[in-house]
């Protein structure tokens, strides 16, 4: 491999996956900090312990009715009309009557902003058949993200025996749903809005929406089981936090204990975005129809970091010195590796972005007399 140096262009982004001096304790049995573009956990306290979460299990419930909406097999304008099931539960509700008709979009609102049950299992039952149906979906999605510490028994998150998840669970399903589908922000940024045009007002059960900097979502729970739960979302300087708390002891508890922790993320991290400061340069080609191929980044190069550790960053790209044709597109050719002191931050594969077929008999023939043409 041929190492080049080149230089740190921008700092933008960048956090270690160690804990920076002076992290918070969390009021709550279990919390967790992470950073939503790369995941990295920035803090933790007791993040796979299995607890009660309350109405924080409609994150769940809400994924997956964005990803029906986003896939197109669900529209927000689609009319859902409310079970006798439905419209029995109790909670945190917006009063749905048995044969009452109302909107995905009003749905979701009231799922989002007032943490409606009722609401929820409308939606449930619209898209699965039954909330039964509909929760084998969630555990199925859970399993799929990874999210091991969970097992969801109701759309709700009504107390049920054995529904339980992690700290660490929420923040996954949290991520994705912020990540994959933004628009979600259209309902949890609401902090006051109204129903039934304009009878029944709704007001958002996340206080942080109104009064913290940033303040994206998500969803807030609570019963006399599970404590205070939350799992707040805000950005700040293009890097989002999502700030998981549970089994905290009272409302303001609970808000107190999520902002610190992304007070104590925005002050400690950012995204480094790394990049060389020059073209990568191509990488020879022997036998090939074209003599060089382009390497390319394979991914983003947004980083998390330290911002102590911001001016130790630096950069390096490592190449092949050249490569035997064919070459297939998205073929490694090298790597750019970040670097802060004696750290790997990242290892980011450069690719090659076209192929490039070997040269025939002919063409290798054809190209000896040219060279020769052009020597003499």
């Amino acid at each position: 491999m041929k190492k080049l140096a080149a230089a740190l262009l921008a700092a933008t982004f960048l956090a270690l996956p160690v804990r920076a001096s002076g992290a918070p304790a969390a009021e709550a049995k279990a919390a967790v900090l992470m950073e939503k573009e790369t995941g990295t956990i920035l803090y933790e306290q007791n993040s796979h312990d299995k607890l009660e979460p309350a109405s924080v299990t409609k994150v769940m419930t809400l994924l997956l009715v964005m990803e029906a909406i986003d896939s197109g097999s669900l529209s927000r304008e689609d009319t859902v009309t409310v079970s006798a099931y439905a419209a029995s539960m109790g909670g945190s509700q917006v009063y749905l009557k048995e044969g009452e008709q109302m909107t995905v979009h009003d749905l979701l609102k009231a799922v989002a902003v007032a943490s409606g049950n009722d609401a929820s299992v409308a939606l449930a039952e619209h898209l699965a058949g039954s909330e039964e149906a509909f929760v084998a979906k969630m555990n199925q999605r859970a399993a799929e993200l990874g999210m091991g510490d969970t097992c969801f028994m109701n759309c709700t998150g009504l107390p049920a025996a054995g529904h339980l998840t992690s700290a660490y669970d929420i923040a996954l399903m949290s991520r994705e749903l912020i990540l994959n589908h933004p628009s979600i922000r259209e309902y949890t940024t609401i902090w006051m809005d109204s129903l039934r045009d304009g009878q029944f007002q709704l007001s958002n059960t996340n206080k942080l929406i109104r009064f913290y900097q940033g303040a994206t979502g998500l969803k807030t729970g609570s019963t006399d089981a599970a404590g205070f739960c939350l799992s707040a979302t805000a950005e700040r300087d293009g890097m989002e936090l999502i700030a998981v708390v549970l089994g905290c002891s009272t409302s303001d508890v609970r808000s107190a204990s999520a902002q610190a922790l992304l007070n104590y993320g925005f002050a400690n991290y950012t995204l480094l975005d790394v990049y060389p400061n020059q073209a990568v340069p191509p990488v020879p080609v022997l036998l090939g129809e074209s003599e060089t191929v382009q390497p390319v980044l394979a991914q983003p190069t947004r980083i998390l970091v330290d911002k102590a550790a911001v001016n130790q960053v630096s950069v390096q790209l490592e190449l092949c010195e050249d490569v035997e044709a064919p070459v297939e597109a998205g073929q490694t050719l090298g790597h750019m590796v970040v670097t802060a002191g004696d750290q790997t931050l990242a290892d980011i594969p450069l690719v090659a972005d076209q192929k490039v077929d070997r040269l025939s008999i002919p063409g290798i023939f054809l190209r000896l007399a040219r060279t020769l043409l052009m020597a003499g």
